[in-house]
């Protein structure tokens, strides 16, 4: 295996579907298995909602409270080798730029020092529900505050904070992204991609259209090739900037089996760390650590190492074990 640096995304919530509450002591014993106390990153998630916050969304995300505590301690982050990756979601109803900022300064404020690594919007190439793409204003809510982050950030004196976004790929995937990498590719480098040191990938491949369980290692390093040699120049990303897998899973569910997942993930994770030198992949993150509702069918409920109530799944010692292997 690669000298990657592995993760996962420990709480329970996917977009609206939300089981039993989160588990401190479960995630702690769980996160603590998987990483072995080497260099682990934990994924969490923020959410703009507009300004006023859309009302529907904000029950079920619950931003306020958010902003005040995430799933876990502040120190829990800061301690056992782990490190933060923080994503700010922008997903207003209406374009809102100068509450967008706010919300940034906001979070740097409350989170800068807690943090290893920033990221401004989730997959704002593509226009899915609770997805960033989706939402009004978005291409200059990831240009304009990748910028003003940066500009926070130093001025805090967490210069160490790492500051990225994300993106899904491939291109196929819902008709394409060329109005947003043309976005980019328009921009100065100093606007833009001077401010930028990494580059997320949502990574999918099967978890919402089965594939053969022989084409994945194929689309898995399709993604890969086409983020790093098509994608990134438009951009003005040079190849010294890494990628990281922000997203990767597969689900359980009723024509998937727990064996069915683990070998999948088993696939996905070893080409990409047989990839990660060729296309500078440095940090390879799971979705995430348990189902977000074991009760439900849908792939975006059991995308979990666990089961909602934390009952490991064949998965979940797959993924100790490649740690382990690194």
């Amino acid at each position: 295996m690669s000298g990657l640096t592995y993760g996962i995304y420990a709480a329970g919530q996917v977009a609206a579907t939300a089981g039993p509450p989160d588990d401190p002591a479960a995630i702690d014993d769980l996160v603590g298995g998987l990483s072995g106390g080497r260099p682990f990153v934990v994924r969490e998630y923020l959410h703009f909602l507009g300004t006023p916050a859309d009302p529907a969304k904000a029950q079920v995300l619950a931003p306020e409270r958010r902003m005040g505590e995430l799933t876990m301690p502040d120190q829990w982050y800061r301690t056992g080798n782990r490190q933060l990756d923080l994503v700010l979601c922008y997903l207003p109803v209406e374009r809102d730029l100068d509450g967008w900022l706010a919300f940034i300064e906001q979070a740097v404020h409350r989170y800068g020092a807690v943090a290893r690594f920033l990221q401004i919007t989730l997959e704002p190439n593509f226009k899915l529900p609770w997805i960033d793409g989706s939402s009004p204003g978005v291409l200059d809510a990831l240009t304009t505050g990748t910028c003003h982050a940066r500009r926070l950030l130093d001025a805090a004196g967490h210069h160490d904070v790492r500051l990225g976004f994300s993106v899904a790929e491939p291109p196929e995937f819902l008709g394409g992204d060329e109005e947003f990498w043309a976005h980019l590719e328009a921009l100065a480098p100093a606007d833009f991609a001077a401010h930028v040191d990494y580059v997320g990938l949502g990574l999918y491949p099967d978890a919402f259209s089965p594939v053969p369980e022989p084409a994945l290692a194929g689309l898995t390093e399709h993604a890969l090739r086409h983020l790093r040699e098509h994608s990134m120049p438009r951009a003005h990303l040079a190849p010294d900037v890494p990628v990281h897998i922000a997203e990767n899973g597969t689900p359980t569910g009723p024509d998937r089996t727990p064996d069915d997942q683990a070998a999948r993930l088993d696939i996905m994770i070893r080409t990409v760390a047989a990839a990660a030198t060729r296309y500078n992949v440095t940090h390879y993150e799971l979705f995430g650590l348990r189902d977000a509702d074991s009760a439900r069918a849908e792939p975006t409920a059991q995308l979990g190492l666990t089961t909602s109530d934390y009952q490991p799944k064949p998965a979940y010692d797959v993924y100790r074990k490649l740690i382990a292997e690194n």
